[in-house]
């Protein structure tokens, strides 16, 4: 049989295929891990404020005289209706007739280069130079402002010149909301540095770049994001420095999220406007909450280094906080007032009431129940927030099983405040681990108030239902402190699937975003 001749290449480009053959590594291999990371930036990405599938038509009234109502509407109310509509319908409207020539040119245009693909078509190499011709006459003909831009498909590192044009173009123009994504490889195109004069933004996502040296921008010079109130940097090659300077540039900044960062992320947070913050896939160093009076919700989620361990995790002002999540017991060094609880030294001070998060409402733990150091940990991390009503628990794969994690082991602990107040409870990739099941008949023996709660199994885990079943039987429900507790088991849908919304956690809109987790597996 003769060889396969292999797919071309899509997203890596020949430079680095070379340079990855030149190391012995199959370049194949990262076109598809190439390929991963691209579909999970696409899905944690804004959709775009128009729907280009839209169909673009009315039917007449019972009694139409033929008028055309619409055309005769205020100039206004014209605007706001082509502001609403993909860059492509608003062009079209200047045939309509006269009085609708000038509209397009007058109103906010909304204008994404998805719409300029065929549907249904994922965006190549091949693509982009027809891309960067249509973006470069659409950004020159609209003399704008843009309501919204979204340049998500272009492979751009051959066209660095035609980028830095359009982002002054929108610095002149103005651009309310811009999504702005490079597609790998290489990973070290530079952003722009004229990026920084867009005083006009509110929303800005970027996407695999390398981020400009911002010891080398000019100081003294105006806020350069005066307005701007949502920022999501993803797979950003900075430095702290780097991301202090664009925090200190958003003064009513609210929503922060970083996705994919490989250097370690440092922050340290003074925000008398923030609300949220997201930081996931990611190096941490440390995080350090210091004054920030709004902040409602701070996730944290999936670590790069899977050997991190004594990352710094310290809540100062915040009082509003009621969303937390996913703590790691076994990774994070919590610190609250003066109480630090420190897995590398297993120390788990008690706690003070100054050194408690009563504010938390809803809290997620991500937990390797096998482990001793690990399962050592919850108890002080829980006793922190004693108020939490909603606790959302991801069970984690180990391979490292240390000591005996039983329910003796869980009862010498001594009782936890807030699980007694637990009203609804989560626990998701339930493996039917012994160290598991202790727990859980732990936590159901002492949740007095607990009314629902949910058991997700880790798909593929049990060979039949009535194994699946005869686990979950062991908890013994006749034992609970809650008689009128609900419990919902059901097996996950994909095998280690989604884990986290990325896009949910940053919807304040979204009450509860673990529950979109949850939503996945049910």
């Amino acid at each position: 049989m003769a060889n396969r001749t292999p797919a071309p290449f899509v997203h890596v480009d020949a430079a680095t295929a070379e340079n990855a053959r030149r190391q012995g590594r199959d370049p194949h291999k990262l076109e598809q891990s190439s390929k991963f990371v691209l579909c999970f930036l696409d899905a944690s990405l804004p959709d775009p404020p128009v729907n280009a599938n839209a169909l673009l038509s009315a039917l007449p009234g019972p009694d139409t005289s033929g008028d055309d109502r619409i055309s005769a509407l205020p100039f206004a109310l014209l605007r706001n209706i082509v502001s609403r509509l993909p860059a492509k319908d608003a062009v079209r409207t200047a045939v309509l007739s006269r009085r609708w020539r000038p509209v397009w040119r007058c109103s906010l245009l909304v204008f994404t280069d998805i719409h300029l693909l065929p549907r249904r078509h994922h965006p190549t190499r091949a693509d982009t130079p027809g891309l960067v011709a249509a973006i470069s006459r659409v950004l020159a003909t609209h003399p704008g402002p843009f309501r919204s831009v979204h340049l998500v498909c272009g492979y751009l590192d051959a066209h660095r010149l035609q980028l830095a044009r359009w982002v002054q173009r929108l610095a002149d123009k103005g651009v309310q909301e811009l999504v702005l994504v490079n597609r790998p490889f290489p990973l070290d195109v530079p952003l722009p540095a004229a990026l920084f004069d867009i005083g006009t933004l509110t929303r800005l996502y970027l996407g695999i770049w390398k981020f400009p040296d911002t010891s080398a921008l000019a100081r003294g010079r105006a806020v350069p994001f005066p307005n701007l109130r949502e920022l999501v940097l993803c797979t950003i090659d900075m430095e702290s420095r780097d991301l202090d300077y664009l925090l200190a540039s958003s003064p009513v900044l609210e929503t922060l999220g970083i996705l994919g960062s490989k250097k370690g992320v440092r922050l340290r947070l003074t925000s008398q406007h923030l609300r949220c913050v997201q930081i996931s896939f990611c190096q941490v160093e440390g995080i350090h909450v210091v004054d920030c009076p709004n902040l409602e919700r701070l996730f944290l989620w999936g670590f790069m280094d899977e050997g991190a361990c004594g990352i710094r995790f310290k809540i100062g002002h915040a009082p509003k906080l009621h969303q937390l999540g996913f703590l790691e017991p076994g990774v994070h060094m919590l610190e609250i007032g003066n109480t630090v609880i420190n897995p590398l030294t297993n120390s788990g001070i008690k706690a003070s009431p100054s050194s408690m998060a009563y504010g938390v409402k809803i809290l997620g733990v991500h937990m390797r129940f096998g482990v001793h150091n690990d399962a050592r940990m919850l108890h002080p991390f829980l006793r922190c927030f004693p108020n939490v009503e909603t606790l959302h628990i991801m069970s984690a794969e180990s391979t490292e099983v240390t000591g005996k994690v039983n329910l003796k082991f869980w009862e010498e602990a001594g009782p936890i405040k807030c699980i007694q107040g637990i009203k609804s409870m989560s626990f998701c990739e339930f493996q039917g681990k012994r160290s598991e099941v202790s727990f859980l008949k732990f936590f159901f023996q002492n949740a007095k108030a607990l009314k629902n709660a949910v058991v997700m199994v880790s798909k593929g885990r049990f060979t039949s239902i009535g194994e699946m079943i005869s686990k979950v039987e062991s908890l013994t429900p006749e034992k609970w402190a809650s008689r009128g507790c609900s419990l919902l088991v059901c097996e996950n849908k994909a095998e280690g699937g989604d884990l986290w919304s990325f896009r949910g956690g940053l919807d304040l809109f979204v009450n509860d975003p673990f529950v979109e987790v949850k939503s996945l597996f049910v």
